[in-house]
């Protein structure tokens, strides 16, 4: 709801109605508010609309208005507890009011009558009318105000049922009935749908049905005891909650057992917990399981011995005096594989690594078998064992003994 905001003007003409409604009737005063002869006190539905009756007169003026007539109207609700609140105004030829509420005739006419729409609960209060005419030159022509009684009502919401206790023969169940909201405070009312309807009266009462069945009835808190049950009270019970301005209902369906029929629910009720037990006990264990197997898994992955890095023998690098590349070789590439002894007779050239390169020696015509031929794998380690250790081949370009390359 929107507040028109306070000026200085609208406060000084508050005081000023609050103060001259006093004195109203202690003055001979020109002008009179009238309301009809027992509206002064409202009662409305929540929802709906109202209309608050009200008018004014002048005594010495028999025609409705004049045109130096300057009229100013403030309504205000007041509510106990709370601030006095403002809810329409007329000041000046304009016109200001709070959503849903307006005036039902135009204010030339006299006719002051407040007209509340889509009413709730808490439009509940006080109205008070406050009328001030004067003239064109502001002379005072006359005050009065009235006040007007308004209460929303409020129809039963909606109720919830249930009932408490075992419905089975020879035991008690009380039926209860409870409506949220209601302004006045709802009645409430028991009775048994077909094939055997019976409404319920209180307080106590005993039933048709077997002269041991007593009925009690609460109709201000809604509940219905039933005693000493037998197989013909089940059936629907339908409670309705009433008061001046509507009613609303909910409804129970009570089914009596007998002892075996209870028997049978309540083993069905045990085997249903047992069940659910067991299966929440499955549920724990898995989650057990799959945490031991987790934790057992990352133990194994923290005490895991990384694999061992073969070791490789740095080679060395052979530069020549003059700067030029000579040859790259691994060192263990350069010694010689072990050979055979010598056989008498025979000479077998043997390899010499001179600063500058790897050069072939010049072996002496003889009539002795071929020389055996050097093998440069390191360690005598073939070409293929040395692709699956990760070796990578390198082309080195020769270099003659006078340093160039060829």
């Amino acid at each position: 709801m929107i507040i028109p905001a306070r000026t200085p003007e609208t406060s000084l003409l508050r005081v000023l109605f609050l103060g001259l409604s006093t004195l109203a009737s202690f003055s001979l005063a020109q002008l009179k508010l009238h309301v009809p002869t027992g509206l002064n006190k409202l009662e409305a539905v929540e929802g709906k609309e109202v209309v608050l009756p009200a008018w004014y007169t002048m005594t010495r003026e028999e025609s409705s208005s004049h045109p130096w007539e300057v009229p100013i109207l403030i309504w205000f609700l007041e509510q106990e507890g709370k601030e006095l609140n403002q809810v329409l105004s007329y000041i000046n030829g304009a016109l200001s009011s709070k959503p849903r509420v307006s005036l039902v005739h135009s204010i030339s006419t006299r006719n002051v009558s407040l007209k509340l729409e889509a009413l709730q609960e808490e439009d509940s209060g006080t109205y008070r009318c406050s009328v001030n005419v004067h003239d064109s030159e502001n002379t005072d022509l006359g005050h009065s105000s009235i006040s007007i009684e308004l209460k929303v009502l409020v129809p039963p919401a909606p109720p919830s049922c249930s009932f408490q206790g075992v419905p089975y023969v020879g035991t008690n169940v009380t039926l209860n009935c409870k409506s949220p909201r209601s302004k006045p405070t709802a009645q409430y009312q028991w009775e048994k749908l077909a094939p055997s309807p019976q409404v319920f009266f209180g307080p106590t009462l005993v039933g048709p049905w077997t002269d041991s069945l007593i009925v009690s009835v609460d109709a201000v808190r809604g509940s219905l005891k039933l005693t000493n049950l037998s197989t013909s009270m089940s059936g629907v019970y339908v409670c309705k909650a009433q008061n001046r301005v509507g009613f609303s209902q909910c409804n129970v369906t009570l089914e009596v057992m007998t002892g075996s029929k209870a028997a049978m629910v309540a083993g069905a009720v045990v085997g249903t917990l047992v069940g659910l037990l067991l299966l929440a006990g499955l549920v724990l264990l898995y989650q057990r399981r799959s945490k031991t197997l987790e934790e057992l898994a990352n133990d194994i992955k923290e005490d895991a011995i990384a694999p061992r890095t073969l070791p490789w023998t740095k080679g060395s690098d052979t530069i020549s005096k003059n700067g030029t590349l000579s040859s790259v070789t691994s060192a263990r590439a350069l010694r010689p594989p072990k050979a055979a002894p010598p056989r008498p007779g025979t000479f077998t050239p043997t390899p010499s690594v001179s600063s500058q390169a790897l050069s072939s020696p010049r072996l002496p015509s003889t009539d002795g078998p071929p020389p055996q031929a050097v093998s440069l794998s390191p360690g005598g380690v073939s070409s293929s064992a040395l692709s699956r250790m990760g070796a990578v081949p390198v082309m080195v370009p020769a270099q003659s003994q006078a340093g160039s390359l060829v």
